[in-house]
């Protein structure tokens, strides 16, 4: 097993082109698994692994508190991992090609339905007076609108916007750059945030950055955190609700209402689509629809 490791450590660095941190990352997931295999599910080879083995292991480090975030990364690593395997021929088949169902959704993260996102927008007024609660409103229709992580939210600066164009420079993980759109309702508000509250918040210092603080400094993604986690209590909303609940909704929004998977993974920055596959969700209702719709014998 530890030989296999140290080839995939090799192809994921070689031939992937993934950093030293990325490829640790990789590993200590797969080796957090591999130990579930040999300790839970007494499997030492490979080639025993079933796609229920790997539903049961997410649903035990669920169970042990582990954050949804974390939970689709190890889905990701095993994913790459099941796939470089059978590349390899090392197993017959790789089984996590079709990795859907409903008990893996009950596992990975929730996302808003979209009543559920207008409640959550709708906690802070868009008609604001107060700078503070129309900066809020701003940031999570840019956390919708554009998919953006809390990272790339918290580091935007005013150099990155362009109106004219309907989009937004942002720089992502690895500090690869990607150009992503924003609606027209997220940028109306910019545009009212930009103007009314913004230099209010700046005072008398200078700042590159879009969103601020009370103190007219760089909003922190602490900060963030809170804003979205203020907005879903006063919302009513019962889920675990944090910024990367509005990127999930957002691809599972796209996705359901007929945009490809290979723009969003665009739009979401993913280097790879089987990372894009794990934050998307086709409702079941949708499935149904278009099946009902389109099949000749349906």
């Amino acid at each position: 097993m530890e030989r296999i490791l140290n080839h995939f450590s090799g192809y994921l660095a070689i031939e992937r082109g993934l950093g030293e941190n990325s490829v640790k990352a990789y590993r200590s997931d797969l080796l957090d698994f591999i130990t579930y295999l040999r300790d839970d599910e007494k499997i030492i080879d490979l080639r025993q692994v079933e796609r229920e083995h790997i539903l049961r292991y997410l649903e035990s480090r669920k169970n042990r508190g582990m954050e949804t975030s974390s939970l689709a990364r190890r889905l990701v690593s095993i994913k790459v991992f099941f796939s470089y395997l059978a590349r390899e021929r090392i197993i017959p088949a790789n089984i996590t090609d079709v990795m859907e169902s409903p008990k893996l959704w009950r596992i990975l993260p929730d996302y808003l339905s979209g009543q559920e996102v207008i409640r959550l927008l709708d906690a802070y007024p868009d008609n604001a007076k107060d700078p503070l609660l129309l900066r809020n409103r701003c940031i999570l229709e840019m956390l919708y609108s554009s998919g953006l992580r809390v990272s790339e939210c918290a580091d935007l600066k005013l150099g990155m916007l362009h109106f004219d164009e309907g989009t937004v420079r942002v720089l992502g993980k690895g500090s690869k750059e990607r150009i992503v759109p924003v609606g027209s309702v997220a940028r109306d508000l910019l545009e009212r945030y930009l103007k009314q509250a913004r230099p209010l918040l700046l005072k008398d210092v200078s700042s590159a950055y879009v969103f601020l603080s009370r103190h007219g400094k760089r909003l922190d993604r602490e900060r963030i955190w809170g804003i979205v986690k203020e907005a879903a209590l006063l919302a009513g909303i019962q889920k675990n609700i944090h910024p990367h609940t509005l990127r999930h909704s957002f691809a599972s929004h796209l996705l359901e209402n007929g945009a490809d998977l290979r723009v969003i993974q665009e739009m979401l920055g993913h280097a790879d689509i089987s990372t894009t596959q794990i934050y998307t969700h086709v409702d079941e209702r949708q499935l149904l629809e278009v099946h009902h719709r389109f099949h000749p014998r349906a």
